[in-house]
């Protein structure tokens, strides 16, 4: 697909916003996810490892543990979706506490390759407990995504990270990133979606993500604010969320867009040409 520049991206993005149009962004684990999803009108497709997982029938947390090397395994989705995108924004999930790579030089090569923006993931704002505190205390801390992202942000690639509190929104917005994407937990529903006392209610996702929204919109008036993830699951579910908070600008999909879409159909269609007669 072909580069598309910084200020075009932002502009796109913006346009959405001032004409009261969610913006939707798509996680791609396949060339036909991406393919279908453009085709269906997001604006933004995200590559990062868990879409690989997920779409082998895993789920996304596989993402975050020691299964492969996700960087490269963004790197390697590259070459499947990247081709079949036309003319949609594409973000490369980049694992940013990734103790062997020159974070600098690394998203230097994704932009050279295509990618029109990054994302943070995988990403620890996932992990919490004594485990978190481990990760924090030996070099593999939130503050590295913070920093790829402010590195990202310099070098005019459209940043949209993860965010899991207040602290976290107001720091990335004074990163530079362009929209901050409220995470709510793992997807809820489908096969392979966490159980719904595991995430927070859409009532309790609704205030998070206002108080995550008016703490970066305090920092930067121009920040996008979007939601994703945990009881937000289905169209109607974000719905929910646009109509109970202020300023909600839309909402990125992963397993909600590509998983539970595929779960339904193929089963759909499977059981449709069992029941032929012959």
């Amino acid at each position: 697909m072909p580069f598309i520049p910084y200020e075009e991206c932002l502009n796109r993005l913006h346009s959405q916003v001032e004409q009261n149009k969610p913006i939707i962004g798509a996680g791609a684990g396949t060339g036909i996810s991406a393919k279908f999803a453009e085709k269906g009108g997001v604006d933004i497709i995200i590559i990062y490892n868990s879409g690989r997982y997920r779409m082998a029938g895993r789920g996304s947390a596989a993402g975050i543990l020691a299964y492969g090397d996700a960087n490269e395994i963004v790197v390697d989705m590259a070459g499947e979706v990247l081709p079949v995108v036309e003319d949609t924004p594409v973000l490369a999930g980049v694992n940013g506490t990734d103790p062997f790579r020159m974070m600098p030089v690394f998203l230097k090569e994704l932009k050279e390759m295509g990618f029109d923006g990054i994302q943070n993931f995988p990403t620890v704002g996932v992990i919490d407990g004594n485990f978190r505190q481990i990760l924090e205390e030996t070099g593999m801390s939130f503050d590295l995504e913070i920093e790829m992202v402010r590195t990202a942000h310099e070098m005019e690639m459209l940043t949209c990270p993860y965010v899991f509190d207040v602290e976290q929104a107001v720091k990335m917005t004074e990163a530079g990133a362009d929209m901050i994407v409220t995470h709510m937990n793992t997807t809820v529903k489908g096969s392979i979606g966490v159980s719904s006392d595991v995430a927070p209610s859409l009532e309790e996702s609704a205030k998070r993500i206002q108080e995550m929204h008016d703490a970066a919109k305090e920092v930067r008036d121009d920040v996008i604010v979007l939601c994703h993830g945990g009881p937000i699951a289905e169209p109607e579910d974000a719905q929910y969320i646009f109509d109970h908070t202020e300023g909600t600008a839309g909402f990125f999909g992963a397993s909600s867009i590509e998983r539970l879409a595929a779960e339904a159909a193929i089963e759909k269609q499977a059981r449709t040409f069992k029941e032929l007669s012959l």
